[in-house]
């Protein structure tokens, strides 16, 4: 019978609180996969994936903890073909939108990692400025476990420096992890508390 090769086989894996993992593999690899199973995008069907002990794909994973935290925040570059992205609209009734005052001081924080001018409308944005708007959009929110799927590849080097610093402070300032697939790594030699190497859907380095 014709059988389905699995995107992701035999992995195992702890990520512990307060951690920075990085995801390294080359394009098909199944970084992205990993990262949309953790987020609870795809169900995981023959597998255990809990995040803060929760099934990222039940219902109850998405509310809120005690500490009105995002359980988990996934930013991937489809982002990037939503129909919102290229209307003329404001930044400041986008970030208003999803709550810019009742997180004012995140907020004014990334607007100035990520170089941000709350007079740009998005249909007049390049890819690299519209990618600084998904950010600070996506990071507003407090979260418990952060998955970056290669979207820092449109940010210059200083803005791309200057986020890793800020994710640092987050992981050792509040209980939460970040993990991060990227192909570029430039600046992270110091960055990760471990690097995951996976090839053809198997992790083959650690």
């Amino acid at each position: 019978p014709h059988t389905t090769k699995p995107s992701l086989a035999n992995i195992t894996l702890n990520i512990p609180w307060n951690t920075r993992t990085l995801v390294v593999g080359s394009n098909g690899a199944g970084k992205s996969t990993l990262l949309k199973l953790l987020s609870g995008k795809h169900l995981c069907l023959n597998g255990r994936i809990l995040v803060n002990g929760l099934d990222p794909f039940s219902p109850a994973s998405m509310q809120k903890d005690a500490e009105d935290c995002q359980i988990t925040t996934y930013l991937g570059t489809e982002w990037c073909h939503m129909s919102i992205i290229n209307r003329d609209i404001g930044i400041l009734e986008l970030l208003n939108s999803i709550g810019f005052e009742h997180y004012r001081e995140r907020g004014e924080e990334l607007i100035s990692i990520l170089d941000i001018d709350l007079e740009w409308r998005m249909h007049r944005l390049s890819d690299g400025q519209k990618r600084r708007v998904q950010l600070t959009m996506g990071l507003l929110k407090p979260w418990k476990v952060l998955l970056l799927d290669e979207v820092t590849v449109d940010l210059d080097v200083v803005a791309r420096s200057k986020l890793l610093d800020f994710l640092e402070k987050e992981t050792r300032t509040r209980r939460c992890s970040v993990v991060y697939a990227t192909h570029i790594f430039d600046g992270l030699s110091h960055w990760p508390d471990r690097v995951i190497h996976i090839k053809g859907g198997k992790i083959v380095q650690e």
